[in-house]
């Protein structure tokens, strides 16, 4: 490949990628908005192994900022403040509707999801090393080939995301898994292209 190819292909993978980044947050403005944070088709992509098995219809993903202290700080707070788990889902949910998502630009590529203790979908992701995650919504859709890999609990992403889920269900233990997934952009299929 010639070096304006390989240009090409590195600004075709930042344009497919910052698209994808943008309609996540677009989908997750609407879902904090008009279905108070309820998970959208959007937000819970099949997950599949890369030989096509699949491991879950729909699973939960989470957009983390490149920079997540302030919101995990936030979320940890409002858990810490009150044993009331409406009146925390009501502020956790107050704040995920003002600008969290308002710009696609402070959102890592990666994303995470968490998953109980003993998930047989964990032990097959990171055996694996590699999944594809399926997302349709409205006219859009994309298939992505991502690296896996297990966050650390000291991880800011594995905090972020902790924090993020215990807002909606307070009850969640201690020992989760929490996974990482890295697209592979340049692999990335889109329908519609953008």
């Amino acid at each position: 490949m010639n070096e304006t190819a390989q240009q090409l292909s590195g600004e075709a993978s930042r344009r497919i990628r910052d698209h994808f980044v943008g309609w996540q947050c677009r989908i997750r403005q609407m879902v904090m908005r008009k279905s108070a944070g309820r998970p959208s088709e959007g937000m819970r992509p099949r997950l599949l192994l890369p030989d096509g098995k699949e491991l879950s219809p729909g699973a939960v993903i989470v957009m983390v900022p490149q920079e997540p202290e302030e919101s995990t700080e936030f979320f940890r707070f409002q858990l810490h403040k009150s044993h009331d788990p409406n009146q925390i889902y009501e502020k956790g949910l107050e704040y995920l509707q003002s600008t969290h998502y308002h710009n696609a630009k402070q959102f890592s590529d990666q994303m995470t999801a968490l998953f109980g203790n003993g998930s047989d979908i964990v032990s097959s992701l990171l055996a694996s090393g590699e999944c594809i995650l399926e997302f349709a919504q409205f006219s859009q859709s994309y298939r992505m080939l991502c690296t896996v890999r297990e966050l650390d609990p000291e991880d800011p992403a594995y905090q972020a995301t902790l924090w993020h889920n215990k807002i909606f269900n307070p009850n969640i233990p201690g020992d989760v898994h929490i996974v990482g997934f890295q697209p592979d952009w340049a692999s990335v299929q889109a329908d519609p292209m953008p």
